[in-house]
């Protein structure tokens, strides 16, 4: 049996994860529910649950505070927020699962099903770590993104990014380090998540940090020389964006 803990300041919202938890996941037993951050601590100590679905947001504090006083290494965790895009960034970069207030059933049912499949293991910490220095860092280039193949979860600086590239379904991530780690979501969702963090797609398969061009070579259609020597083709569509960041320099 799974024990799972409740920590939302809304009863409405209580009440509806419960009631679909008890409907749709028989495995699932709700073995506490707590509305602020004291309260959520005491549960969580005492009850010692596998899954813990949390507000971000509590009348008292955040459902980080939560965390930070509890063991929360071999916790599984589904976040709750409103449309908050710090928070929802944060969440994102820690490669956690969410749902959005007012969330759908099928949302729900379908981030337990995720979460439910994951294993927790020696890299598993990682993720907690990630969401720790995302969500608590006023400085972006220090902001970090968790990056997870089938073998292991990798903790990335973002600022040690490279570029990116398309591999079909699957992405390929360039560090600073010489390493290359392949993981298993399109290009097209870490473009979303980096946009704002000096990132460009210069290419239907290349999103690049800007921090590493080395040179743009306009012969040939024009590509870009990024600082591991590798060559990134700049497609004619996005040529003008990648030239109007450089006009602004």
């Amino acid at each position: 049996m799974i024990k799972a803990i409740i920590i939302d300041d809304e009863k409405n919202a209580r009440d509806a994860i419960a009631n679909l938890l008890k409907e749709c996941f028989k495995n699932i037993k709700i073995v506490a529910e707590a509305d602020n951050v004291k309260d959520g601590i005491i549960q969580v100590q005492n009850n010692s649950p596998d899954l813990l679905f949390l507000d971000v947001n509590l009348t008292d504090g955040t459902g980080f505070d939560v965390l930070a006083k509890t063991d929360y290494k071999k916790l599984k965790v589904i976040f709750i927020t409103a449309h908050e895009e710090y928070a929802i960034k944060a969440i994102k970069f820690s490669a956690f699962d969410y749902i959005l207030k007012p969330f759908k059933s099928t949302d729900l049912i379908d981030s337990v099903n995720r979460v439910l499949k994951e294993k927790i293991d020696q890299n598993y910490a990682l993720k907690f770590d990630a969401i720790f220095s995302n969500y608590n860092n006023s400085f972006p280039e220090l902001q970090k993104i968790v990056l997870k193949t089938a073998e292991k979860i990798h903790l990335v600086n973002i600022k040690d990014i490279i570029h990116c590239e398309a591999d079909n379904t699957y992405t390929v991530f360039y560090l600073s380090s010489g390493k290359k780690i392949m993981v298993s979501k399109t290009i097209k969702t870490f473009e979303e998540m980096l946009s704002g963090h000096g990132f460009m797609r210069v290419h239907q398969s290349h999103l690049i940090n800007l921090n590493y061009i080395q040179h743009y070579d306009k012969t040939e259609g024009g590509v870009l020389v990024m600082s591991n020597n590798t060559t990134v083709p700049v497609s004619n569509q996005r040529k003008p964006m990648l030239l109007k960041y450089f006009s602004s320099l």
